[in-house]
Protein backbone atom coordinates (compact mmCIF):
# COMPACT_ATOMS: atom_id res chain seq x y z
CA UNK A 1 0.00 0.00 0.00
CA UNK A 2 1.28 3.66 -0.81
CA UNK A 3 1.63 6.36 1.15
CA UNK A 4 -1.36 8.33 -0.66
CA UNK A 5 -3.23 5.08 0.04
CA UNK A 6 -2.73 5.12 3.83
CA UNK A 7 -2.90 9.22 4.15
CA UNK A 8 -6.55 9.07 2.26
CA UNK A 9 -7.72 5.68 4.98
CA UNK A 10 -6.99 8.11 7.83
CA UNK A 11 -9.76 10.85 6.37
CA UNK A 12 -13.42 10.13 7.24
CA UNK A 13 -15.48 8.97 4.30
CA UNK A 14 -19.29 9.07 3.36
CA UNK A 15 -21.89 11.97 3.99
CA UNK A 16 -21.51 15.24 6.03
CA UNK A 17 -21.55 13.86 9.48
CA UNK A 18 -24.39 16.89 10.66
CA UNK A 19 -25.37 15.67 13.59
CA UNK A 20 -22.19 15.42 14.82
CA UNK A 21 -20.96 18.67 13.48
CA UNK A 22 -23.99 20.19 15.41
CA UNK A 23 -22.83 18.40 18.68
CA UNK A 24 -19.98 20.14 18.07
CA UNK A 25 -21.21 23.11 17.86
CA UNK A 26 -23.87 23.63 20.51
CA UNK A 27 -21.85 21.75 22.78
CA UNK A 28 -18.47 24.49 22.20
CA UNK A 29 -21.06 27.75 21.72
CA UNK A 30 -22.93 26.43 25.31
CA UNK A 31 -19.25 25.55 27.26
CA UNK A 32 -18.08 29.37 25.59
CA UNK A 33 -20.95 31.09 27.47
CA UNK A 34 -20.66 29.17 30.91
CA UNK A 35 -16.71 29.80 30.60
CA UNK A 36 -17.06 33.27 29.56
CA UNK A 37 -19.79 33.85 32.03
CA UNK A 38 -17.38 32.23 34.98
CA UNK A 39 -14.73 34.43 33.50
CA UNK A 40 -17.04 37.50 34.09
CA UNK A 41 -17.77 36.70 37.78
CA UNK A 42 -14.21 36.18 38.80
CA UNK A 43 -13.75 39.58 37.18
CA UNK A 44 -16.87 40.90 39.67
CA UNK A 45 -15.29 38.94 43.00
CA UNK A 46 -11.41 40.63 42.26
CA UNK A 47 -12.83 44.05 41.78
CA UNK A 48 -15.18 43.37 44.76
CA UNK A 49 -14.55 40.24 46.78
CA UNK A 50 -17.43 40.47 48.97
CA UNK A 51 -20.33 41.12 46.66
CA UNK A 52 -23.06 38.50 45.80
CA UNK A 53 -23.11 36.94 42.19
CA UNK A 54 -26.24 36.76 40.89
CA UNK A 55 -25.97 32.61 40.73
CA UNK A 56 -25.27 32.61 44.54
CA UNK A 57 -28.72 31.43 45.18
CA UNK A 58 -28.25 29.43 48.57
CA UNK A 59 -25.62 27.97 50.57
CA UNK A 60 -25.95 24.72 48.25
CA UNK A 61 -26.12 26.65 45.00
CA UNK A 62 -23.43 29.61 44.77
CA UNK A 63 -20.45 30.47 42.56
CA UNK A 64 -18.67 32.76 44.80
CA UNK A 65 -17.20 29.31 47.02
CA UNK A 66 -16.47 27.79 44.21
CA UNK A 67 -14.39 30.60 42.18
CA UNK A 68 -12.57 31.79 45.31
CA UNK A 69 -11.51 28.21 45.82
CA UNK A 70 -7.68 26.81 45.37
CA UNK A 71 -9.27 24.22 42.66
CA UNK A 72 -10.68 27.14 40.63
CA UNK A 73 -6.85 28.23 39.35
CA UNK A 74 -5.63 24.74 39.43
CA UNK A 75 -2.71 26.04 37.35
CA UNK A 76 -2.06 28.90 38.83
CA UNK A 77 -4.91 31.00 36.38
CA UNK A 78 -8.57 31.23 36.83
CA UNK A 79 -9.91 27.10 35.57
CA UNK A 80 -12.17 29.63 32.88
CA UNK A 81 -9.59 30.38 30.54
CA UNK A 82 -8.87 27.06 29.79
CA UNK A 83 -13.06 27.42 28.94
CA UNK A 84 -12.49 30.04 26.92
CA UNK A 85 -9.49 28.64 24.93
CA UNK A 86 -10.82 24.88 24.66
CA UNK A 87 -14.59 25.05 23.68
CA UNK A 88 -13.52 27.33 20.39
CA UNK A 89 -12.13 23.92 19.12
CA UNK A 90 -14.92 21.89 18.72
CA UNK A 91 -17.06 25.12 17.25
CA UNK A 92 -13.95 24.88 14.69
CA UNK A 93 -14.47 21.66 14.22
CA UNK A 94 -18.16 21.27 13.64
CA UNK A 95 -18.18 24.14 11.45
CA UNK A 96 -15.54 23.08 9.08
CA UNK A 97 -17.17 19.55 9.22
CA UNK A 98 -20.56 21.14 7.74
CA UNK A 99 -18.38 22.67 4.61
CA UNK A 100 -17.03 19.21 4.34
CA UNK A 101 -13.61 19.55 5.22
CA UNK A 102 -11.95 16.17 5.64
CA UNK A 103 -9.11 15.78 8.92
CA UNK A 104 -6.08 13.28 9.12
CA UNK A 105 -6.36 10.79 11.57
CA UNK A 106 -3.56 12.60 13.54
CA UNK A 107 -5.99 15.17 14.25
CA UNK A 108 -8.86 13.23 15.28
CA UNK A 109 -6.60 11.22 17.57
CA UNK A 110 -5.59 14.46 18.62
CA UNK A 111 -9.01 16.27 19.35
CA UNK A 112 -10.43 13.14 20.89
CA UNK A 113 -7.71 13.35 23.35
CA UNK A 114 -8.32 16.69 23.76
CA UNK A 115 -12.08 15.79 24.47
CA UNK A 116 -10.87 13.17 27.35
CA UNK A 117 -8.74 15.28 29.16
CA UNK A 118 -11.80 17.84 29.46
CA UNK A 119 -13.81 14.86 30.42
CA UNK A 120 -11.14 14.36 33.30
CA UNK A 121 -10.77 17.83 34.39
CA UNK A 122 -14.59 17.99 34.52
CA UNK A 123 -15.08 14.80 36.23
CA UNK A 124 -12.16 15.94 39.16
CA UNK A 125 -14.10 19.10 39.68
CA UNK A 126 -16.84 17.83 39.81
CA UNK A 127 -16.01 15.53 42.94
CA UNK A 128 -14.27 18.64 44.62
CA UNK A 129 -17.15 21.21 44.53
CA UNK A 130 -19.21 18.05 46.08
CA UNK A 131 -17.04 16.65 48.26
CA UNK A 132 -14.64 19.54 49.11
CA UNK A 133 -16.31 22.70 48.60
CA UNK A 134 -19.57 22.06 49.21
CA UNK A 135 -21.44 24.36 47.23
CA UNK A 136 -22.70 23.86 43.35
CA UNK A 137 -21.79 26.42 41.34
CA UNK A 138 -24.40 26.86 38.15
CA UNK A 139 -22.03 27.78 35.59
CA UNK A 140 -19.81 25.25 36.55
CA UNK A 141 -22.46 22.61 35.99
CA UNK A 142 -23.19 24.01 32.75
CA UNK A 143 -20.03 23.58 31.20
CA UNK A 144 -20.32 20.24 32.58
CA UNK A 145 -23.19 19.25 31.19
CA UNK A 146 -21.93 19.74 27.77
CA UNK A 147 -18.73 18.37 27.91
CA UNK A 148 -19.86 14.90 28.88
CA UNK A 149 -21.84 14.62 25.56
CA UNK A 150 -19.02 16.35 24.00
CA UNK A 151 -16.06 13.42 25.30
CA UNK A 152 -18.98 10.31 25.34
CA UNK A 153 -20.74 10.62 21.88
CA UNK A 154 -17.92 11.96 19.91
CA UNK A 155 -15.58 9.07 21.22
CA UNK A 156 -17.71 6.41 19.96
CA UNK A 157 -18.84 8.22 16.92
CA UNK A 158 -14.70 8.75 16.13
CA UNK A 159 -14.19 4.95 16.85
CA UNK A 160 -17.43 4.40 14.58
CA UNK A 161 -16.39 6.48 11.13
CA UNK A 162 -12.83 4.63 11.64
CA UNK A 163 -11.38 7.92 12.29
CA UNK A 164 -9.50 7.09 15.41
CA UNK A 165 -9.38 3.47 14.99
CA UNK A 166 -8.72 1.38 11.97
CA UNK A 167 -10.94 1.26 9.27
CA UNK A 168 -12.87 -2.55 9.35
CA UNK A 169 -11.42 -3.35 12.39
CA UNK A 170 -13.30 -4.98 15.22
CA UNK A 171 -13.35 -1.70 17.84
CA UNK A 172 -14.73 0.11 14.47
CA UNK A 173 -17.43 -2.50 13.94
CA UNK A 174 -18.35 -2.66 17.48
CA UNK A 175 -18.47 1.09 17.55
CA UNK A 176 -20.22 1.37 14.67
CA UNK A 177 -22.80 -0.84 16.22
CA UNK A 178 -23.31 1.08 19.33
CA UNK A 179 -23.26 4.59 17.40
CA UNK A 180 -27.13 4.46 17.62
CA UNK A 181 -27.24 4.36 21.14
CA UNK A 182 -24.24 6.55 21.83
CA UNK A 183 -26.58 8.56 23.75
CA UNK A 184 -27.09 6.18 26.81
CA UNK A 185 -23.19 6.97 27.72
CA UNK A 186 -23.98 10.76 28.65
CA UNK A 187 -27.37 9.54 30.04
CA UNK A 188 -25.36 7.07 32.42
CA UNK A 189 -22.91 9.76 33.22
CA UNK A 190 -25.54 12.25 34.40
CA UNK A 191 -27.76 10.32 36.47
CA UNK A 192 -24.68 9.23 38.33
CA UNK A 193 -23.54 12.90 38.66
CA UNK A 194 -27.37 13.71 40.11
CA UNK A 195 -27.11 11.05 42.11
CA UNK A 196 -24.17 12.04 44.31
CA UNK A 197 -25.38 15.55 44.03
CA UNK A 198 -28.71 14.42 45.92
CA UNK A 199 -26.98 11.70 48.29
CA UNK A 200 -24.36 14.64 49.28
CA UNK A 201 -27.10 17.52 49.39
CA UNK A 202 -30.00 15.71 50.66
CA UNK A 203 -31.56 19.13 51.46
CA UNK A 204 -30.68 20.93 48.21
CA UNK A 205 -33.95 20.43 46.18
CA UNK A 206 -36.35 21.65 49.50
CA UNK A 207 -34.45 24.91 49.34
CA UNK A 208 -34.87 25.28 45.38
CA UNK A 209 -38.94 25.12 46.01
Amino acid sequence: MTTAETSERTLPTGRTPVVTALLLIVAGAVGLLGAFALTIDKFTLLENPTEALGCDVNPFVGCSPVINSWQASLFGFPNPILGLIGFVAPIAVGVALLAGARFARWFWIAFTAGTFLAWVFVTWLFTQTVFVIGALCPWCMLVWSVTIPLFWVFTVWGLARGVTAPDGSGVQRTAARLLPYSWVLPVVNYIVVATVIVVRFPLLLPTLF
